[in-house]
């Protein structure tokens, strides 16, 4: 989303790219201090990778963890549903200047329902096709 390679972000991390790769596809456990340096270094929030995590009830008592907001971000940005490439043009507009901290903005909106009606709000400003 920012437009930041694996390179660049473990440069800042003190990490190799192929740690960092690891990290992005699940094979190591980020730590509770890795995630804080990352969100250091991404300028968002700790609750940023938490965004859209709801708990669920599975029996008195205990509670499971449901899942979304972060995982249909990545989806959003992924381009095709058949999880293709997106076109050069769009991946022009993502690394604007303009459009990263349109993105840092909208993150640092806490309420998820307020981001939501903001998301919301920027969809009706579309004009019709």
């Amino acid at each position: 989303m920012l437009g930041m390679s694996q390179e660049r972000l473990g440069e800042a991390l003190g990490l190799t790219f192929q740690q960092v790769q690891k990290y992005e596809r699940g094979t190591n456990r980020v730590s509770a201090s890795r995630l804080y340096e990352l969100s250091d270094v991404l300028d968002v929030p700790v609750s940023f990778f938490f965004d859209g995590l709801e708990r669920a009830r599975r029996a008195p008592g205990h509670a499971a963890l449901e899942v979304s907001g972060f995982a249909q971000a990545q989806e959003a940005f992924r381009g095709a549903s058949d999880g293709g490439p997106l076109p050069v043009s769009e991946m022009a507009l993502l690394a604007r200047r303009e459009t990263i901290e349109l993105v840092r903005t909208y993150y640092r909106i806490e309420d998820a329902a307020t981001r939501r009606r903001v998301l919301d709000l920027i969809r009706m400003m579309i004009p019709p096709e």
